[in-house]
């Protein structure tokens, strides 16, 4: 495979200091970004060192990992609060603005915006739902979905606002717990809801709770990814509180090892990827994802390693650490070896040789040259790279998507070369990722015969529309995060400036159509909360950096892969 230069060091605590609060959004460039997360903010106590700074070989067999106490891990967040304004709001319909910072009319109606969507269980706030628009029949748009309210989690805590995010954990866990069955199959314990909602029963003035495991959603494909962004919001919870006492509950840690039992029970895999059907993630309907999508890895990698950090190191946890510790080192050595793809290795896989037999052969999954199709090789700018879509046997899906890509520079799955590489192909490749509307969820679009028989003919999926090159607001706050992380704010305030000249105008539309992102969709929902929160979330991270620090983690470098030349390089 390709040849990466990857001996570099970086720092590993994973905290993150205060920008200037006086700092100006014209000037967020002159900041260096690389810096925030790298140094924590001096404390006066003493502790041990996090598991943020701590390598996995470290932790595998270790004394530490046998002996570890409630200190050495993330739940001693005296060093772990990275939200500065925790608690000082102006009031409770007004989002907390840093002096200096000059907002945008946008973000106030935005702000209105996600606190109508708002759902109450029991006089509680437990979520939002996906939308507000009232023009169209409702579906399941009237649902809290999990992975949907990532965005609107992240805004409310970012705004000193946790009660709703902690409810919404707690009533999701709850859920894991019921019995789910579709027709006569049950599915495992700990698969987590895609979405719910508050039933009312106006007979006996009694609420309850309805959740969807698939069962009704189309395809009838279980949510993979919502035990992964569950985690994920579990971490940022705690880390942006402090408050180690809900990831602590039994229950907490019961659900934890339950949803990732299901991905590291050993079986017939060759890979130390998940084995995924199509339409088991964000892209929820067939669009050729099935197999082992990067979507799913990087958001699998991610839960991973933030359950590293939630997870106590004893008794029931003990086992599981040690699994996720081996899991994490075939992961990031597999991913970032057969999935990374840059013009190095686009001329490497054109060359190679096939029907290669044994342990020695390079072209590992008899990838045939002449499957390459002609649109990647004028993609492939001189400097840049990405995570293709899927990698199996005689397989490559070589597509662009976006949420896999961000993920995998948040999580770290990509080595900073890499997370470099991507931030070069999104500035290179503008006109086609970004273009009038950020951000497309994958690129390009497929059509024709070839639209046929992937979609099946999908009506939604035509070709520049929805989730087959359709440019969705919501990956906006994901491309700042990575932009932040990787020292590039200047490529998501140009992003955002694309995004606040048609928004509002549009009415928060759920996706935009077309190649350039041009025309609303076809059939978006207008009010769209994740696109709504997906602003507030990216306008806030650029206000005050610090933000990222609950939704990225440093590099482990004890996980670098030597990567060699392919030999089926010939001269």
């Amino acid at each position: 495979m390709s040849t990466f230069n990857l001996n570099v060091d970086v720092n590993q605590n994973g905290d993150v200091k205060n920008a200037d609060s006086s700092s100006k959004l014209d000037d967020i460039d002159d900041i260096d970004f690389s810096k925030l997360l790298e140094k924590p903010r001096p404390l006066n106590i003493d502790r041990l060192r996090s598991l943020d700074e701590r390598s996995l070989n470290e932790l595998s067999g270790s004394p530490q990992l046998r002996n570890a106490d409630n200190a050495s891990r993330v739940h001693d967040h005296a060093d772990y609060v990275i939200s500065p304004s925790v608690g000082r709001r102006s009031g409770f319909n007004t989002p907390r603005s840093q002096p200096g910072f000059e907002s945008h009319p946008m973000v106030g109606e935005a702000w209105d915006a996600l606190r109508h969507s708002m759902v109450y269980f029991r006089g509680q706030p437990v979520g939002t739902i996906a939308a507000l628009d009232n023009s169209e029949e409702k579906l399941n748009y009237d649902q809290v979905f999990v992975r949907d309210f990532v965005p609107s989690a992240l805004a409310f805590l970012m705004n000193g606002e946790p009660d709703i995010v902690r409810n919404f954990l707690l009533k999701t866990l709850r859920l894991q717990s019921w019995e789910k069955k579709i027709d006569r199959f049950q599915l495992g314990e700990g698969v987590m809801p895609a979405s719910f909602k508050v039933f009312h029963d106006p007979v006996r003035n009694h609420e309850t709770l309805i959740a969807d495991f698939g069962e009704s959603a189309i395809g009838r494909v279980a949510p993979v990814d919502s035990g992964f962004w569950w985690i994920i919001l579990l971490r940022a919870y705690t880390k942006s509180t402090g408050d180690s006492s809900l990831a602590d509950m039994p229950e907490c840690q019961k659900g934890i090892r339950l949803i990732l039992s299901l991905c590291l029970s050993e079986g017939f895999d060759t890979f130390p990827t998940l084995l995924c059907a199509d339409g088991c993630c964000m892209i929820d309907r067939r669009m050729g994802v099935y197999g082992y999508p990067i979507e799913i890895q990087a958001l699998f990698f991610m839960a991973l390693r933030c359950a590293l950090l939630l997870l106590k190191h004893e008794g029931e946890g003990k086992e599981m650490v040690e699994q996720i510790v081996k899991r994490l080192h075939a992961l990031s050595y597999h991913m970032r070896s057969y999935f990374w793809l840059d013009l190095k290795q686009l001329n490497d896989i054109y060359r190679y040789k096939t029907e290669e037999y044994s342990h020695t052969a390079v072209n590992k999954f008899n990838v045939i040259p002449d499957s390459l199709p002609e649109w990647v090789f004028d993609f492939m700018p001189p400097h840049g790279g990405f995570f293709i879509g899927n990698v199996s046997p005689a397989r490559m899906d070589f597509r662009w998507f976006a949420l896999g890509n961000c993920i995998a520079i948040l999580s770290s799955l990509a080595t900073p070369e890499q997370s470099t590489a991507i931030m070069d192909l999104i500035e290179s490749r503008w006109e086609e990722l970004v273009g009038e509307m950020p951000l497309k969820v994958c690129y390009p679009a497929i059509e024709s015969h070839e639209w046929r028989i992937v979609t099946g003919c999908d009506p939604k999926n035509t070709r520049w529309s929805y989730h087959n090159g359709g440019s969705w607001p919501v990956l906006l706050w994901l491309l700042t995060a990575a932009c932040i992380k990787t020292g590039r704010p200047q490529i998501a305030r140009r992003a955002i400036e694309v995004a606040e000249a048609r928004l509002h105008k549009d009415h928060w539309p759920e996706y935009y159509d077309g190649k350039l992102g041009r025309y609303v969709g076809k059939q978006a929902r207008k009010s769209q909360t994740w696109s709504i929160a997906g602003y507030l979330v990216a306008k806030m991270m650029l206000e005050d950096p610090s933000h990222v620090g609950m939704i990225a983690l440093e590099e482990d470098k004890q996980m670098k892969p030597v990567m060699r030349r392919s030999n089926s390089w010939t001269c």
